[in-house]
């Protein structure tokens, strides 16, 4: 039980951290990479659209 919360929490930390890295690149360099900024959250949670 520990432990799959230990696994969640580093999993959450990761997305937060990937969200953070996109949300403070600029709307140019996320269209490059085909991210529009209000879809951030659910790339980063459910991957490529």
């Amino acid at each position: 039980m520990l432990r799959q919360f230990a696994t969640r929490f580093k999993s959450f930390r990761s997305h937060r951290a990937d969200i953070r890295q996109l949300e403070q690149m600029n709307d140019r360099e996320l269209a490059d990479i085909g991210i529009d900024r209000g879809d951030i959250a659910s790339v980063v949670r459910f991957g490529r659209r």
